[in-house]
């Protein structure tokens, strides 16, 4: 593995960029802003690494410093924003077209956009995280969450959306 700051931000950028741009556009909706979140996270993650000591794999470090600075932009901008619903209260739109295919799944991709942008951001970060793969553990170093509370908050999120595939778009309480 890389060891200087410049080899390990490159490193990390070729191996995380796509994951860094979806948790830019998981957290933030307007284009314009989420550049600048997205341009932010860059920053600091090859700020951090000035002190990477390797205690977590790269792709521990990568996600937590993308989703620390995205949280921190979410409740930086709160004040302006409409305020965040849980699972259970979130109304999505109801799908306008029959059409199959690619654009029905365009349009499940948008929902689910549009889900996690009103998540609550902790439940947010897991969405992502479960969505890239990670384990309960990984999940658990990069939240700070334990294992068994990931596990059951990430139990939660898919039968919320097991509901919602089968009901339709849920409705706010």
């Amino acid at each position: 593995m890389p060891r200087t700051q410049e080899a390990l931000y490159e490193h990390a950028i070729a191996a995380y960029g796509t994951a860094i741009h979806r948790v830019a556009r998981a957290y933030e909706a307007d284009p314009d802003t989420r550049e600048d979140l997205h341009q932010d996270i860059h920053l600091a993650l090859w700020r951090s690494f000035a002190g990477f000591d390797a205690r977590c794999s790269l792709r521990t470090w990568v996600y937590r410093v993308a989703h620390n600075v995205a949280t921190t932009h979410v409740i930086r901008h709160r004040r302006t924003r409409a305020r965040f619903v849980g699972l259970d209260e979130l109304a999505l739109p109801a799908s306008r077209s029959d059409v199959e295919g690619d654009a029905h799944r365009t349009l499940m991709v948008e929902r689910l956009h549009l889900l996690i942008q009103h998540l609550r951001p902790l439940d947010r970060q897991l969405l992502l995280l479960y969505l890239d793969d990670c384990d309960a553990k990984a999940m658990s170093e990069i939240t700070g969450l334990s294992a068994g509370h990931v596990a059951t908050k990430i139990g939660r999120i898919k039968q919320f959306l097991a509901r919602t595939h089968q009901t339709g778009a849920p409705h706010v309480r």
